[in-house]
């Protein structure tokens, strides 16, 4: 795949698979204490809501940095393996609808959360940890969504891609964070709405990755991704 042209296809799935996770149940209602403990402060004034944005800005970029190495190695796999593409890509698809039924509550076993019971230390030098131990432990919550991201950057073929993606899955499941601790009050209003639509916004998840790991199975993805490849090419710029 190349990255110009999988990317209008692949970035857009990354960025909504990453705010589908931070609306998922067992993130949305823990926002308050998550942001809470990276600010490492209980007391209010502005000097207290610069801490907490610094500190949600913080523990971002430490689930960040765990999902762009993880990406890496996917990639990275992708490139070896790049003459195998077309039967990755199914065998990719198979697990994204897999993983859309236990986005959605199916398949009781898989899901078991793995959540490490340490703690860093509260504060601004513990944020950035705290977000690589949300990365690695908060399953099943990011993990449907992850792992097709992963598969995606698997099958690309490409270290760049793999790369994009991560970092548009982060922002997509950090922003969230970062406007909230800002104190936006629309994004504040959002959440609320979220909270009382989580069982529809899970629903709608495991059915787009239902959907994508249909497209992937039958060829249509790397159909759809070739043609835009073809068109970004073909493109010329009027002067």
């Amino acid at each position: 795949m190349s990255t110009s042209g999988g990317l209008l296809l692949l970035a857009p799935v990354a960025l909504a698979a990453g705010v589908l996770s931070f609306a998922s149940p067992c993130v949305l209602p823990l926002v308050p204490g998550y942001l809470g403990y990276v600010g490492g402060v209980d007391r209010s004034g502005a000097r207290a809501r610069s801490r907490i944005v610094l500190g949600a800005a913080l523990f971002v970029l430490g689930f960040s940095l765990v999902f762009v190495l993880t990406s890496v190695a996917f990639g990275a796999a992708g490139t070896f393996l790049v003459r195998y593409q077309d039967l990755i890509t199914r065998i990719a698809g198979v697990v994204v609808v897999l993983l859309g039924i236990v986005f959605i509550g199916g398949l009781g076993p898989l899901q078991q959360r793995f959540a490490p019971e340490w703690r860093p230390r509260a504060g601004l030098v513990g944020a950035p940890v705290l977000g690589a131990v949300f990365a690695v432990g908060w399953t099943p919550c990011l993990g449907p969504m992850l792992a097709t991201i992963q598969g995606l950057a698997l099958s690309s073929g490409s270290l760049g891609t793999a790369i994009a993606l991560a970092v548009c899955y982060s922002l997509g499941l950090g922003l969230p964070f970062v406007l909230i601790a800002i104190g936006f009050g629309w994004a504040t209003g959002a959440v609320n709405a979220l909270r009382r639509h989580v069982r529809a916004i899970n629903l709608a998840g495991g059915a787009l990755l239902v959907v994508i790991g249909v497209l992937m199975i039958t060829g249509v993805w790397g159909a759809a991704i070739g043609a835009l490849q073809s068109s970004v090419a073909s493109y010329v710029p009027a002067l």
